[in-house]
């Protein structure tokens, strides 16, 4: 399996629905849940709070689209034959054009009702020329993907994290004489 980026481009039937795919937060917290751990389609459902026929559709699309896979058929508790699913890593790999903003909702939505104890946020500002900037969003993005690659730790919690990062839109000092 390819570990490169995967650009979305536009004009490209099979990367605009991988575009809409990624463009809901419902959609990319089941990839979250899924990460670790095979969920079924009733398990996502009542771990999000919505309705098993609105999670089909959400799963349906994301399996569809690569970025969820079945698993082996097991049997519930009930005797009801139910399908786990998966997530296959991909949408780490995929670039997400416009994607930031549904990113935020989705992260906002993950950290709503925890407590101030359970994040741990910073906040810089920083003045870089291009090439710094560069070097920076790399290192990020290397330094992410080197933990990523390692998989999960067997005795491990789970974790979250999130980065943004932007042009600053007030900048300190700005509108002074």
């Amino acid at each position: 399996m390819s570990r490169e980026r995967v650009e979305l481009r536009p004009g490209d039937p099979e990367a605009e629905a991988r575009m809409r795919a990624l463009s809901s937060p419902l959609r990319l917290r089941v990839l979250r849940l899924c990460a670790f751990e095979a969920r079924t389609n009733k398990e996502l459902a009542e771990l999000l709070g919505v309705n098993p026929g609105t999670m089909l559709h959400h799963v349906r699309t994301l399996v569809g689209t690569g970025y969820l896979v079945a698993e082996a058929e097991r049997t519930g508790a009930q005797g009801a034959r139910e399908v786990p699913y998966r997530a296959t890593g991909l949408s780490w790999r995929t670039s997400m054009p416009g994607g930031s903003h549904v990113l935020v909702e989705t992260f906002l939505q993950q950290i709503e009702g925890l407590a101030d104890d359970d994040l741990d946020a910073t906040w810089l500002g920083l003045k870089l020329n291009e090439a710094h900037r560069r070097e920076l969003q790399d290192r990020l993005y290397a330094l992410a993907n080197e933990f990523k690659e390692r998989g999960p730790d067997p005795d491990g919690e789970t974790y979250s994290l999130f980065t943004v990062l932007h042009s600053d839109k007030n900048p300190p000092g700005a509108g002074r004489e």
